[in-house]
């Protein structure tokens, strides 16, 4: 496959470039509308009873979704602004799809205690479509706002979804514009000159492209959320980079030992476009576990983020040697070591080092990543509210002024109860009483719906009691609990369930890989382990971060008490795979010199020489692209961002540069052992480095 695709990129490098521009315009032009199709509907999980309860009220509740709107800011008594509230009431309630707008001044608990603040809320009507239901929030959100006081702000329900999307949005335009030029820049160093540091940046706004053109597709099958956005972008962008420098450093060396442009391009792609593909497929394979997960978020971001990562590897398998072949004799070979000198000394320095100390290197990281990793068993999720969000943000500054004005619980979702009709008059009432101040409405169908406000969060630990209680409650009888919390509690017991199944998939599929690639069964496994080590310490710091409260305001944060469901699961899965990338990178450069040599401890000193200073670059741009996507203040991306440089820099120094010498050493000949009917298997099916047999062919003009 390998032969084929040097083949096509030198052939017709410019038909080549020439999809990969179509593609580029298909992407940021179709692939941009899926920012209008973004959902936050994250927790929810298909089979689940929050799930059916909450489908049956979309069919029988005539109550939909509602938003709510919040003045401050001067005396709500003041008989100006009543009017004005009053007569922005009257518009709202005959803006079409628009239920119900109680008048605050004559409806309990709608106006603060200290005159200073009132609620506006606003009922939709229940079965509108997607459109109806968008045009209705439009119009009644903007006449709320012309009320004329110091602080008006609207949000809640579905215009929270909008609001996060839109920011999501705002903060993907803004983190490009940050990392693109830093990373540039970076490049310019790595490389010396802006003809090579522009072709990984060519390849990378082509992997962005696909991220936004991906998410579109799959947004034509299954909802998208919110963080798909900044999740697939970052990595998209970070992956390529990654790939493409990894391409043009080995064309660099080979361009010292042939002038011919061709030929270079086809020892690349021969040698280094085996780490790629491989590379890729591990990354690939890792975010497959995400699909085990019944939650449509999950599989989605798995799905999305996954064909992101395909997208990266073939540009950089593709459009990176088409753009080679045209452009790359302008691009000078990389500098021959003097005579004397070690390549990449360094790092060799630092692999003899840990190889010679290999117990000691052990006795210190090993503890230190373990201490790192002690907050992980006390961590805790949560659906998460509006205080994710920014300070400057409406949703939050909405949250703020009626957490400063009103008691504590007020607007906070309630546990909501379906009485399916069946159930018996003894275990309603035995529902009402475990909170104060259930409120009942009738279904048309015979059936009813009891409302309870649990103290304190909607998903905090009193909200996911009082789920578990009425559960235990009910019996036998038709009911069923849905609301902010019940979908937590099922989220968990979900993760709980298929955590292991997904943690076995991930393994099986990365063990199979990295044996086809080596031969061997050990390195697998002891890459698994110190894999785990770095990514456990990463989880560790966030935990520590945004659940403690420690340093969080350094971020832009505050701690929240859990972590946003979605960070954890896409952490690990993400992270993991990034570890197995930089895996690769330096087994591919070791067993190069221990096929060349046959002395195994020299050939970790000298894979690692080699691959050490691209290890190095690669993270170093990767962080860089993950930390521009913390500087938008949403928590949940700010945690993503955070846990992912931590696993990739602990990754690319700690494990990388002295975990695996140290364990190599360890290990010894044994590292590359496989059982005999296995190995030769390999020697029959695995993937060989040896360069291909390819035509020589003309270098098309303009190299």
């Amino acid at each position: 496959m390998l032969t084929a695709l040097a083949r096509t990129a030198t052939r017709r490098p410019l038909t080549v470039m020439l999809l990969w521009g179509l593609f580029l315009l298909l992407g940021f032009g179709l692939g941009t509308g899926v920012f209008a199709r973004l959902s936050d509907n994250v927790p929810e999980v298909p089979g689940t009873e929050s799930e059916s309860a909450a489908r049956y009220l979309e069919e029988m509740d005539p109550a939909g979704s509602s938003i709510t709107g919040v003045v401050a800011g001067t005396p709500v008594a003041d008989a100006g602004l009543r009017a004005e509230v009053e007569r922005a009431v009257a518009d709202v309630r005959e803006v079409a799809g628009v239920a119900a707008v109680p008048d605050p001044y004559a409806t309990p608990g709608m106006i603060a205690e200290d005159g200073h603040a009132l609620i506006v809320p606003v009922t939709l009507e229940g079965g509108l479509d997607d459109d109806a239901e968008e045009r209705t929030l439009d119009a009644a959100a903007e006449r709320i706002r012309e009320i004329d006081a110091p602080d008006v702000h609207v949000s809640g329900g579905p215009l929270l979804g909008l609001q996060m999307g839109e920011r999501a949005q705002q903060d993907v335009k803004n983190a490009e514009l940050i990392s693109l030029p830093v990373v540039l820049a970076l490049l310019l160093v790595v490389f010396g000159g802006l003809r090579s540091a522009l072709l990984p940046l060519v390849v990378a706004v082509s992997g962005i492209a696909g991220a936004f053109l991906a998410l579109f597709l799959f947004s034509e099958v299954t909802d998208i959320s919110v963080y798909a956005i900044q999740v697939t972008t970052m990595l998209g962008l970070g992956l390529a980079v990654d790939y493409a420098l990894l391409m043009l450093v080995r064309f660099r060396e080979e361009r010292r030992t042939t002038e011919d442009v061709v030929e270079a391009v086809h020892r690349t792609v021969a040698a280094a476009g085996r780490t790629v593909l491989f590379s890729g497929l591990t990354v690939a394979v890792s975010l497959t576990g995400l699909l085990v997960f019944p939650s449509v978020f999950l599989r989605s971001m798995g799905l999305a983020v996954a064909a992101v990562v395909v997208i990266d590897m073939l540009a950089a398998l593709t459009l990176l040697p088409a753009l080679l072949v045209r452009f790359g004799g302008r691009i000078p070979p990389a500098k021959t070591p003097r005579n004397g000198e070690e390549e990449g000394r360094f790092f060799a320095r630092v692999a003899r080092f840990a190889a010679r100390r290999k117990v000691a290197v052990l006795a210190v990281t090993v503890p230190v990543l373990l201490v790192l990793a002690l907050p992980v068993p006390g961590m805790s999720i949560a659906v998460g509210d509006a205080r994710q969000l920014p300070a400057d943000s409406e949703a939050r500054q909405l949250q703020d002024t009626v957490a400063a004005h009103f008691p504590p619980g007020t607007g906070v979702s309630p546990v909501v109860v379906v009485a399916r009709p069946g159930t018996d008059d003894a275990t309603a009432d035995r529902i009402r009483a475990l909170g104060p101040g259930a409120t009942t409405r009738e279904l048309p169908d015979g059936g009813a719906v009891i409302e309870i406000r649990p103290p304190g969060e909607a998903d905090g630990a009193e909200a996911t009691a009082l789920v578990e209680r009425v559960r235990e409650v009910r019996g036998d009888a038709p009911v069923e609990v849905t609301g902010t919390a019940a979908r937590l509690v099922d989220f968990r017991e979900m993760l709980a369930e298929r955590a292991p199944w997904a943690a076995l998939t991930v393994l099986a599929g990365i063990v199979v890989l990295l044996f086809a690639f080596t031969g061997s069964v050990l390195l697998p496994l002891r890459t698994v382990v110190t894999t785990l080590l770095s990514l456990a310490a990463a989880l560790g710091v966030v935990v520590w971060v945004f659940q403690d409260g420690h340093l969080a305001g350094l971020l832009g944060a505050e701690g929240l008490g859990a972590l946003s469901l979605t960070a954890p699961p896409l952490i690990v899965a993400i992270a993991f795979g990034l570890a197995m990338d930089y895996e690769l990178f330096i087994l591919a450069r070791m067993r190069e010199a221990r096929l060349r040599s046959g002395d195994d401890q020299e050939a970790v000193v000298t894979g690692l020489s080699r691959s050490g200073r691209v290890v190095t670059c690669a993270a170093l741009l990767l962080a860089v692209v993950f930390a521009a996507f913390m500087t938008g203040g949403f928590s949940p991306i700010l945690q993503i961002g955070l846990g992912l440089t931590l696993a990739v820099l602990i990754d690319a120094t700690v494990v990388r540069m002295l975990l695996v010498p140290a364990t190599m050493a360890l290990l010894g000949r044994h590292a590359w052992w496989a059982p005999r009917p296995l190995r030769r298997a390999h020697e029959r099916f695995g993937v060989r480095e040896e360069q291909p047999e390819l035509p020589r062919e003309k270098v098309p003009s303009g190299v």
